[in-house]
């Protein structure tokens, strides 16, 4: 079994990365969508996020609007930090738990865990190896303002909440630049993870 991190940014193209790589054979674990479970009612860190943030983040049927959540630590630094604190430790629990289920069942799987903030949280230091998705400052915001609608004000400050994808480069054991075609992302993701199958180098 290999633990694989992959990281990138926002409108990096690190979703497209991880589909390629789920379908070349790999095992993902998406750090987003178990946040997104750990706040749901029945979740972790559903009554600890609402104490600290009150309960005007909740929609209609108490469950907690991740958009208006989002509205609120995008523009406070210090409210963001609390917001991680508060449910990073519930997903890297999740990630062990679920890492440790499927290398029991395969023993020489390669198993990604698709995290945008692997670095940030110093979770990068488990890793047996770590995949960067890159683009430049301009393509991010391009792709953050003609296809998710964002203001040019709005998707500067998403993308500055983030280490900048520059600074990550340094950590990975290999970078895929996603402005390239597809097609070509896609082969170099297969050249990879038959690599990792093999061990890395």
């Amino acid at each position: 079994m290999i633990w694989v991190g992959l990281t990138g940014g926002i409108a990096s193209g690190k979703s497209t990365i991880s589909r390629f790589l789920r379908q070349a054979g790999a095992f993902i674990i998406d750090a987003d969508q178990i946040a997104h479970a750990v706040i749901l009612k029945e979740g972790e860190a559903y009554q600890p996020v609402v104490e600290a943030f009150g309960k005007e983040i909740l929609d209609p049927d108490g469950e907690i609007d991740r958009k208006r959540l989002g509205r609120i630590v995008f523009n406070d630094p210090n409210r963001r930090r609390m917001l991680n604190r508060l449910v990073h430790p519930h997903v890297f629990e999740r990630a062990e738990s679920e890492k440790k289920e499927i290398a029991g069942r395969h023993s020489k799987g390669v198993i990604v865990f698709d995290a945008a903030l692997l670095i940030e949280t110093e979770a990068h230091l488990k890793m047996d190896w770590i995949l960067l998705a890159y683009v430049d400052r301009a393509t991010q915001i391009d792709r953050l303002t003609r296809r998710d609608g964002l203001s040019l004000a709005e998707a500067e400050r998403r993308i500055d909440a983030q280490m900048p994808l520059d600074d990550k480069i340094p950590f990975a054991d290999e970078v895929i630049d996603n402005r390239k075609p597809l097609a070509m992302i896609e082969e170099e993701v297969g050249r990879i993870y038959r690599r990792l199958q093999a061990g890395p180098a």
